[in-house]
């Protein structure tokens, strides 16, 4: 009895998501025991359609800002945007080792050459089943499988027990690339005892098994059989380099030429080149300006822009905005992908202009996950016997469905922990409790600023988006405080003015008149006009026209 006393009061492992969960991005979880954190991924997400003028989205790290002398290094997954995008940013605070297999972290190295922050980041190559030491913590890196080659899968042995974090992860028995995933070290971490499996949840609602990559393969020989005479384009993921490879296997089986389309597409195909994740037969890849001199049967271009994205090579191809490509009546493009949620508009307005340019567009049966579905996270937990499951990597339904599999197969309901962002929870072989929160959202970066645009200016930009701007521009007498000039109203993006004279001329006279009263009563203060100028003119367009732009009065002294 004594003994589990002694116990509580030992401390606990905490575990600290300070971003993704509840959404699918943003990815970044601290370890903490005694005096050491580790940090396992550092992702960004992109911008929700309400943050207008927005590029990225980085979660904030206050909570390792305030406690830097105990984070010890960033551990990483793989190569996504979701899980590395966001190192860049956070490095320039934090800025502390960074441990990675072999091709997550050449692509983390053109990130960070393009930051400049090469020669003064540590960074450590990890290979399958090295451990590395990270004060309290040693962290084991397991091979998995996923949409990118390299994937990690991470046991975190801590003294309060083990931890397995799968990463983002499928079961492929037969991977186009390395090894399948190391089932039986899963099995023997089983074996030794895990005190909790932190799983990948993306897939958690759909039964059954996620087909191996190699079936994309099958499919993209059967639909170039039956598109012989037709120039070939393909979208895809910039980082799935095994697409890549089925796609090149598959031109050359055919006698085409290939080409890589799209600035990430080309960065992420030359360091896996580099690293040997590849293998390019010789004569086959082609600079897109050789591509003239091949006839169109034996052209395949790979190009990124399956999200609809607007800047992408494949929106530009299909909007005659690309220098090089335009796409028309005798090509076929093939999607190979599904819309992340959220995308379904863009990529669908994608596939309208396409077709009305009359090419063939063909988006089934050419694209896998790269996640697990159900029947691979019960071989998961089978494998490993955790004590304690903590579903990650997915909105709260995609958390919720795995919290169901999790029960399912024996683990008691209050074991299971479905925690969000900032949640601190501590266990230990006898205990585990949320135990309170850590300060965590997000950062927006615009352009060069980073954290520079907050909710206020999102407000602004979305006030100004939903009803334009009016400006009041005045003058005052210095030594009398008389009006000598105005008040004139300039607007955009409420009314159109030569349209709207009289509304316009209407509204100048109405704050004329507020304004003499304001004088004549001997009113003087800059603050005390302005508000009285908003409030009018406010009043009398909301009276007019049943709109609220933003009024912004100027006053100039002379």
């Amino acid at each position: 009895m004594r003994k589990k006393k002694e116990n509580n009061g030992a401390p606990g492992l905490k575990v600290i998501p300070l971003g993704g969960l509840e959404q699918i991005g943003m990815n970044i979880t601290a370890f903490e025991y005694e005096d050491s954190i580790i940090v396992v991924d550092c992702g960004l997400s992109f911008p929700a359609d309400d943050m207008l003028g927005i590029d990225l989205v980085i979660p904030d790290v206050t909570y390792l800002k305030n406690n830097i002398d105990k984070v010890k290094g960033f551990v990483i997954t793989h190569g996504h945007e979701d899980h590395i995008g966001a190192l860049p940013y956070v490095l320039r605070e934090i800025n502390v080792p960074i441990y990675a297999t072999r091709l997550t972290m050449g692509i983390i190295e053109n990130k960070l050459t393009e930051h400049n922050m090469m020669k003064t980041t540590k960074r450590k190559v990890v290979k399958f089943g090295q451990s590395i030491n990270l004060g309290q913590f040693r962290v084991e890196f397991i091979k998995t499988n996923h949409s990118i080659v390299d994937a990690a899968a991470l046991a975190i042995y801590s003294p309060a027990g083990i931890v397995v974090h799968t990463g983002d992860f499928k079961v492929d028995y037969t991977p186009v690339f390395g090894d399948a995933i190391d089932l039986q070290r899963f099995a023997e971490l089983g074996k030794k005892g895990v005190l909790a499996l932190m799983c990948d949840s993306t897939n958690a609602e759909r039964p059954g098994f996620t087909p191996s990559e190699k079936t994309v393969g099958k499919a993209f020989d059967t639909l170039f059989n039956e598109h012989k005479n037709t120039r070939i384009f393909v979208a895809t993921f910039a980082s799935n380099v095994d697409r890549v490879q089925q796609i090149i296997n598959t031109a050359y089986k055919f006698g085409r030429k290939v080409s890589v389309e799209g600035r990430s597409m080309v960065n992420i195909i030359e360091t896996a080149k580099n690293l040997g994740c590849i293998s390019i037969p010789d004569n086959t890849l082609v600079d897109i300006d050789q591509m003239k001199n091949y006839p169109d049967e034996q052209q395949v271009i790979i190009t990124t822009g399956s999200q609809g994205e607007s800047m992408a090579a494949l929106s530009r191809m299909a909007n005659n905005m690309h220098r090089k490509i335009t796409i028309g009546a005798k090509d076929t493009v093939i999607f190979s992908s599904n819309p992340i949620p959220g995308n379904e508009k863009a990529v669908t307005k994608i596939i309208n202009e396409l077709q009305r340019k009359g090419a063939d567009v063909i988006f089934q049966d050419t694209h896998v996950s790269g996640h697990a579905c159900q029947e691979e996270i019960k071989l998961i937990y089978t494998l490993t016997h955790p004590k304690y499951a903590v579903p990650v990597h997915g909105e709260y339904k995609h958390l919720k469905a795995q919290a169901k599999i999790a029960e399912s197969l024996g683990i008691d309901k209050e074991n299971i922990f479905i925690l969000s962002s900032g949640d601190v929870l501590e266990m230990s072989e006898d205990h585990a409790k949320l135990n309170g929160k850590v300060p965590v959202g997000s950062i927006l970066v615009d352009g060069l600023g980073v954290g520079d645009v907050g909710n206020v200016v999102l407000r602004d930009r979305q006030h100004l988006a939903e009803d334009g701007i009016m400006i009041v521009v005045m003058s005052l007498e210095k030594s009398s405080g008389e009006l000598v000039a105005g008040p004139d109203i300039v607007s955009r993006g409420f009314v159109y003015v030569r349209e709207s004279d009289e509304l316009i001329e209407e509204a100048r006279m109405t704050v004329d008149d507020a304004l003499q009263n304001c004088l004549d009563k001997g009113v003087t203060d800059w603050g005390k006009l302005k508000s009285v100028t908003k409030d009018v003119l406010g009043e009398y367009v909301w009276k007019k026209t049943k709109r609220r732009p933003m009024i912004l009065p100027i006053i100039m002294e002379v």
